[in-house]
């Protein structure tokens, strides 16, 4: 792959994880207004139409239904549905910065359920990146007293339920193609969610409904984004800079929701972030035909996709 290429798979990643940003804090806003079921519904009508634009494109939406493992794709979907509504309950308990500096968190996790889940070695210096991370994450909620608080655990909760997603769709993509997996993803989220979210329905204002269609396009504007990336450059070689969104996230958290930048939320996301950057590091040499570069590296796409 060219160094051209790779260069375009970063703006690439770098445009999609600011669009993830803003979407966000539009999420944010929302389900401060309104319920979050609700809310992630609406956004889900959006993305399943999508998804099935993207699968007819790419193979046919008959092909894309296709699949020997229809309970594990059902699996994903929902748990998916269910991460993206803890998140965004987070949102609005603790804010964008606290939530998305504990979110950060979850390539740790990956790496340290991918032993369990998918039998993978983790050698001892990810192990150790593992400690370091959740030291930084101890950190972020302050040990003492946001540690020990129920809110402090619902981002925690989304990481773990983000990896485990990730995880498992690395063990669907062995025998499914992307195009099954990302159909199955919105359109089981998004019947998951309407069976649920109809009943909190409310009547929204004339302008969040501007809102709610900003979010719509947002989400299908960020996974475009990270389809062409992925289609351009390893992911390998991308997918550092989707830490990225946090810096994104803490700016729309400071200068749109006026919320405040903790010291120990600085110091806390740097050694989530660094253990974060280390662990991916680990994972690109440890790969069963290693490159010299990381633009030459082994195509690890499904492990980073929905990650």
């Amino acid at each position: 792959m060219s160094q051209t290429n790779t260069r375009l798979g970063i703006f690439l990643m770098i445009a999609a994880v600011f669009v993830f940003a803003m979407q966000d804090g539009i999420s944010r806003h929302l389900a401060s207004e309104y319920n979050v079921l609700m809310v992630v519904m609406i956004r889900y009508w959006f993305f399943a139409a999508f998804v099935m634009v993207i699968a007819a494109r790419a193979e046919g939406l008959r092909a894309a239904t296709r699949t020997d493992q229809p309970m594990l794709q059902i699996f994903r979907g929902l748990l998916l549905a269910a991460e993206i509504c803890v998140m965004v309950a987070a949102f609005t308990y603790l804010g964008l910065i606290a939530s998305l500096a504990v979110f950060t968190c979850y390539p740790l996790l990956v790496a340290a359920l991918s032993g369990p889940v998918l039998g993978e070695y983790v050698g001892w210096r990810r192990w150790a990146a593992i400690g370091i991370g959740f030291v930084g994450v101890l950190i972020i909620l302050e040990p003492g007293y946001g540690v020990f608080s129920p809110l402090a655990l619902i981002p925690l909760a989304s990481a773990f339920m983000f990896a485990l997603y990730g995880l498992i769709t690395r063990y669907a993509a062995r025998r499914d193609t992307t195009a099954t997996s990302f159909f199955y993803t919105g359109v089981v989220g998004a019947v998951a969610m309407t069976a649920v979210g109809i009943w909190f329905w409310e009547p929204m204002k004339r302008p969040d409904w501007a809102w709610m269609a900003l979010l719509c396009v947002t989400g299908a504007l960020g996974h475009w984004l990270l389809i062409k990336c992925y289609e351009v450059a390893e992911a390998s070689a991308v997918q550092p800079f989707a830490f990225l969104q946090l810096v994104f996230g803490t700016f729309i958290g400071i200068f749109v929701f006026n919320e405040v930048l903790a010291i120990n939320v600085v110091i806390g996301a740097a050694l989530v972030v660094g253990a974060g950057l280390f662990t991916l590091l680990r994972a690109q040499q440890a790969a069963p035909h290693p490159a010299p570069s990381l633009a030459a590296a082994p195509d690890r796409k499904d492990a980073h996709a929905d990650e």
